[in-house]
């Protein structure tokens, strides 16, 4: 889940997305795939494949079909989604990373002395 958390960060966050949807999204987008790694796309709403189309578009998700030869001789053709989890955890890692960036800037500014800023002029 922190991965998911912070990949849509890295991805939607930097799109305007706030912290507090970007963690609904992520509980949204698991509660669907669980310890799962693809769902049936019948089991979605038009409403739940919109926001799969958006996630599909961002690099989260893909999809796949599978084709059944019923006795009668029909084709029935069964639609997943299947969660994109090294895209996941490449993103995740990616945020990860410019977090770190960060803190080494902000500790760099915070162990430079007084003496340094007084020569700065604004």
């Amino acid at each position: 889940m922190d991965d998911v958390i912070l990949a849509l960060k890295n991805t939607l966050g930097k799109k305007g997305m706030t912290d507090e949807d970007i963690s609904k999204l992520a509980e949204y987008l698991m509660s669907f795939f669980g310890f799962e790694g693809e769902v049936i796309d019948n089991r979605l709403t038009s409403e739940d494949r919109d926001v799969f189309y958006m996630l599909e578009e961002e690099g989260f998700l893909t999809t796949t079909q599978e084709e059944v030869h019923l006795k009668k001789g029909k084709l029935w053709r069964i639609h997943y989604w299947i969660l994109k989890k090294d895209q996941i955890i490449r993103l995740a890692k990616m945020a990860k990373e410019v977090h770190l960036d960060k803190d080494e800037v902000s500790n760099m500014y915070e162990q430079m002395g007084d003496d340094v800023w007084k020569d700065r002029k604004p």
